[in-house]
Order: C-alpha cells, then structure tokens, then sequence
C-alpha cells in the first residue's frame, strides 16, 4: 500500500524517520522530498501519488498550517474515498492552526518519537485493510 507523506520542509526530519518506520513495516511511502522528479510539474507528480496512494499521514506544525500544498492534500484525502478510515493527523509541534475538520480526527502526538508514531501508523493500517 502507497502512504501518501504531507508535511512542512521544516519537519523534514522527522518526515524521514517516519519514512523509515512504515518501510520498515512494509509500506511504500511517496514522499514529494524524494520522489519529485527535477524539472517536472509538481502538480501533475503530485496528483498522480494522490491517486495512486490510499492512506495519508500529514504532519501538523505552525509551518504546515501555512502551506497551501498541505491543506490542499488534506482536502483531497478527505473528499476521496480510497483515504477512507486511513488518513492520519500527526501533531509534530503544537498548533492550532489546521483545517477545522481535522478536529474531528484522533490525533497522533509526535513527541519526537517517530519510531513509535510508524508503529501506531502500520497497526491501524493492517486492521483497516
């Protein structure tokens, strides 16, 4: 299963922890650090892992909340059914500012454990598969 990776390059760090937690858990995870392609069009690359992936897990943090691109992801997984059950709110850093809808989630709280965060993340989707 494709994961689909959201988050601020200021929580770039902690996005490849947690990268490499759910690949060690067995899952593909695209990453728009590693996987867009210089000179393409972002907004295509992006679409298509859209499309492709079927689960998201977007980092929260005072800069995510300011990215167009994150609240952009979060609206498509929220309106596509194939994220149903399986889109997953990590708080990297305390905020308030997100997408009021994303209030309705259970939150993951990082506490800089990215190990444990992948662990939860992969438990929750072996039981929704």
């Amino acid at each position: 299963m494709q994961v689909f990776l959201s988050y601020s390059q200021a929580d770039k760090d902690f996005a490849e922890q947690l990268t490499s937690e759910l690949v060690k858990h067995g899952y593909d995870v695209w990453d728009p650090e590693i996987e867009m392609s210089p000179g393409g069009r972002w907004v295509d690359q992006i679409g298509q892992a859209l499309k492709r992936s079927r689960a998201m897990v977007v980092l929260l943090s005072p800069d995510s909340a300011k990215s167009d691109l994150v609240r952009l992801n979060i609206s498509y997984a929220l309106t596509n059914r194939n994220y149903a059950g399986r889109l997953f709110p990590v708080l990297v850093r305390p905020t308030e500012d997100f997408p009021w809808i994303l209030r309705e989630f259970q939150f993951l709280r990082a506490n800089n454990n990215p190990a444990e965060i992948g662990r939860r993340i992969a438990n929750s989707l072996k039981r929704a598969a």
